[in-house]
């Protein structure tokens, strides 16, 4: 089978990328043709791990243009360049100005990421954000299975957005959602006109790392951003370093100067910045997290986070604020972690000080966690996508 999965940018260090490339790899495990097609390209390799099965095609790819790794050798690719000078400036017409990552599209990725859509004209193609869904379902032949994925949740996308949806989503063939409450959302907005289920993003291979829980070691992580609440959990911090200055916190992620100086700033002013530390970006999370003996996540909105799954998998023991979506979808609470009421810090830092006080608990908590990992290995949800294809494929066949 033909399947391809379109997203904004495969490059960056986020949940979506992760999750479409370990899902990408996985369907090209089971003997598919799998293609990852990224509107923009902006550095020279992926973040994560894929398949060398799976083929990665640029539609707009910034990164060979600055460093001019492309110049055009032809009279067609002298005029394609002169073209993209004179539309990268202009503001984009096909992506959607609610969508916020469609900020960074242009008049030039319009042209190209229509061409690609025109192009398509067999298999699946898999949306991985409300945009290119949109342009998916206004824009791909009929002949395509077309799919759209939402890695966030209804609620949090703005009015504007939904309207769009509701008037272009029954166009395509299914609406995937990370949790069944996110699915359920659709139905009044949808109102039956296409197929809404959930399928949750796959834990991918953790390479056998296994937490001792041993270390005085509290890990966080996530690109830096207002979202995933890293300026919520600092406070909290703050009082539990006073009560147990032999313990660290450590944050994993990067994120823009704008969002990651203010957190700085925090630290200091919290006079925590020995104790706690913004460590950046790593390309061994799993490793960091095998050292550490508790996973903490205050996001202020997630769909279904990737990385507490991760966590959990790893054998970690893990506290999470009960925000919109996934936490609760995820840890069931007293038994393989625990949620704790959306922004209360007090709850928080007690659920935090009880585990780090009893090592028993986090053992009973983390052998829990490890079981409801196992539910979301993605060779076995690659097998659910597998049947959605074959079954929507079958239905456009009968039509």
């Amino acid at each position: 089978m033909k399947i391809r999965l379109l997203i904004a940018n495969a490059y960056v260090g986020g949940g979506t990328a992760r999750t479409t490339l370990s899902t990408a790899s996985a369907l090209a495990q089971r003997g598919h043709d799998v293609e990852i097609v990224s509107v923009l390209r902006r550095r020279e390799k992926l973040t994560f791990p894929l398949d060398p099965r799976v083929r990665v095609v640029d539609l707009v790819d910034e990164w060979s243009i600055k460093n001019r790794l492309v110049p055009p050798s032809d009279p067609r690719g002298r005029a394609r360049e002169a073209w993209r000078r004179v539309a990268q400036p202009r503001r984009s017409l096909v992506g959607h100005r609610a969508d916020r990552r469609t900020e960074e599209w242009s008049l030039y990725t319009d042209l190209e990421l229509v061409r690609f859509l025109r192009s398509v004209r067999d298999g699946v193609l898999v949306g991985t954000r409300p945009a290119i869904n949109l342009a998916m379902a206004r824009l791909t032949r009929p002949g395509v299975v077309r799919v759209a994925q939402d890695h966030m949740n209804l609620a949090t996308y703005r009015p504007r957005l939904r309207q769009s949806m509701a008037r272009w989503y029954p166009r395509l063939d299914a609406v995937v959602c990370l949790t069944a409450g996110d699915a359920a959302q659709y139905g009044p907005m949808l109102r039956g006109r296409t197929r809404v289920l959930d399928i949750p993003n796959g834990v991918p291979d953790l390479g056998g790392h296994r937490a001792q829980l041993d270390s005085k070691v509290v890990i966080s992580a996530g690109r830096i951003a207002r979202q995933k609440g890293y300026d919520r959990l600092l406070p909290v911090w703050a009082r539990i370093a006073e009560q147990r200055p032999d313990w660290r916190l450590e944050i994993y992620g990067a994120g823009p100067p704008e969002i990651e100086e203010p957190l700085r700033r925090q630290l200091e002013s919290l006079g925590i910045q020995d104790s706690a530390k913004l460590m950046g970006r790593t390309s061994e999370l799993f490793a960091r997290m095998a050292e550490a003996s508790l996973y903490v996540m205050t996001s202020r909105r997630e769909g279904l986070p990737m990385v507490l799954l991760e966590a959990m998998g790893v054998g970690l023991p893990v506290i999470a604020y009960d925000c919109p979506t996934g936490p609760r979808d995820v840890i069931t609470d007293g038994i393989d972690g625990y949620v704790v009421p959306n922004g209360d810090e007090q709850a928080l830092e007690a659920r935090m000080l009880e585990l780090m006080d009893d090592p028993d608990a986090r053992v009973r908590l983390a052998t829990a966690a490890r079981r409801t990992a196992a539910d979301y290995d993605v060779a076995r949800l690659a097998e659910r996508w597998e049947r959605l294809f074959e079954e929507l494929g079958a239905a456009k066949a009968k039509r």
